[in-house]
C-alpha cells in the first residue's frame, strides 16, 4: 500500500512539472495555426495570380520550406541567423521556434489551398463574372468558401502533425512538454515520464481531431 502511494505521489511530481511545458506546447501551436493558415491562403492566392513574379516568388519559397527538414530550418533560424554578416539576428528560443512553424505550415497550407483553388470548377469563375463580380469579390465570396470545405481533410491532416512537431523545439532546448520529461527520465532513469508525454500528445490529438471531424460534418451538410 505504501509503495503504491509512493508510486502515485511521484505521478503526481512528474506531471506537475511536465505540465509546465504544456503552456509552450499550445502557445506554439496556437500561434502556428493563427498566423499560417491565413498566410497559407494569402499566398495561395498570390500563386494561383496572373504576377509572375509574385507566384515565382512563392513557388521559391513553399520549395524551400517543404523540401528541407523542419529542424534544419529551426537550427538555421535559431543558431544560423545571429552568425549571418549584416544581419546577426539574435531570437530566444520561443521566437525563434514560433517563426520557423509560421514559416514552414505556412509553405504547406499555400499548397493545400493551391490545390484547393484549382479544383473549383472554371464555370464558377464564368457565373460570377456574368453576375458582374470582381475577381477579389469571386475569389471571397464564391472560390475560398468552396475551397476551405474541400481542403478540410488536409488541413486537418496538418493540424494534427503540427501537435507532434511541436516537441522538435526541445532540440533548441526549450522547456516544452516533451523537454520537460526528459529531463525527469533521464533524472529518474525512467521512461515513465516518456508514456506521461505520450498521453498527453495523444490528448492533444484527440481534440484537434475531434474538432475537425465536426466542421466536416457541418459542412458536408450545407
Amino acid at each position: 500500500m505504501a509503495q503504491f502511494l509512493e508510486s502515485i505521489q511521484y505521478i503526481g511530481q512528474i506531471t506537475r512539472y511536465m505540465v509546465q511545458g504544456v503552456g509552450i506546447t499550445l502557445g506554439l501551436y496556437a500561434i502556428t495555426i493563427v498566423f499560417s493558415i491565413p498566410l497559407g491562403i494569402l499566398g495561395a492566392l498570390g500563386k494561383v495570380s496572373n504576377h509572375k513574379y509574385l507566384s515565382r516568388f512563392l513557388g521559391f519559397y513553399t520549395w524551400v520550406f517543404r523540401g528541407t527538414p523542419l529542424m534544419l530550418q529551426l537550427f538555421f533560424i535559431y543558431f544560423g541567423l545571429p552568425n549571418i554578416p549584416y544581419i546577426g539576428l539574435r531570437l530566444d528560443q520561443f521566437q525563434a521556434s514560433v517563426i520557423t512553424f509560421i514559416l514552414n505550415y505556412a509553405a504547406y497550407f499555400i499548397e493545400i489551398f493551391r490545390g484547393g483553388i484549382l479544383s473549383i470548377d472554371k464555370g464558377q469563375y464564368e457565373a460570377a463574372k456574368a453576375l458582374g463580380l470582381s475577381y477579389y469579390l469571386t475569389m471571397w465570396k464564391i472560390i475560398l468558401p468552396q475551397t476551405i470545405r474541400n481542403v478540410l481533410p488536409a488541413i486537418s491532416n496538418e493540424a494534427i502533425t503540427l501537435v507532434k512537431d511541436t516537441a522538435l523545439v526541445s532540440a533548441i532546448g526549450l522547456g516544452d512538454l516533451l523537454r520537460n520529461g526528459k529531463e525527469i527520465a533521464l533524472r529518474d532513469f525512467s521512461v515513465f515520464p516518456f508514456v506521461v508525454a505520450a498521453v498527453f500528445y495523444l490528448f492533444f490529438s484527440s481534440i484537434v481531431v475531434t474538432v475537425f471531424r465536426n466542421l466536416e460534418k457541418k459542412y458536408s451538410f450545407e
